[in-house]
């Protein structure tokens, strides 16, 4: 497992299709995850630091975990198969829960808990950008910089 970080969310276009970047920690490789338009704007407000007028999904799961007593320590990316990707949210005292990835990205924004990315999903979705996409790269951050979670409403 290696650790990765959140660059951002953004709309991919023309698909209009929100989705997630992480990029690898220790490495060159980032991982596009197409995720749902509710977690793209969890994920950015998180992100941003933006509070929410009322718990949103993430913050209760967030809330629920601490008043049981766990700690949310890590969220691992395990798998990808046909473009779908699988996530597993681990808790103190090694209790495991499945979990899509943008749900778990959402989470541990919110724990501080990181996020790493299995070899295999390196290998099988990773990127590595090149001169042209390090300053598109850098283009997201601008972009993400700027956006606020409410762009991502429909």
């Amino acid at each position: 497992m290696r650790e990765v970080e959140v660059v951002g969310v953004r709309v991919d276009m023309p698909s209009n299709q929100p989705l997630v970047l992480l990029r690898e920690k220790s490495g060159p490789r980032h991982i596009p995850i197409w995720i749902g338009a509710v977690e793209a704007s969890a994920i950015a407000f998180a992100l941003q630091g933006t509070p929410a007028p009322r718990p949103l999904t993430h913050e209760l799961m967030a809330s629920i975990v601490g008043a049981f007593g766990a700690v949310l320590e890590r969220v691992d990316v395990v798998d990808v198969r046909d473009g779908v990707f699988f996530a597993k949210l681990c808790f103190s005292g090694g209790v495991v829960v499945e979990s899509r990835p943008s749900d778990g990205i959402a989470l541990a924004l919110r724990c501080g808990a990181p996020v790493y990315c299995s070899e295999e999903v390196l290998d099988a979705a990773g990127i590595v950008p090149e001169s042209d996409e390090e300053a598109e790269v850098e283009r997201l951050r601008e972009f993400l910089d700027e956006v606020a979670p409410e762009d991502f409403d429909r």
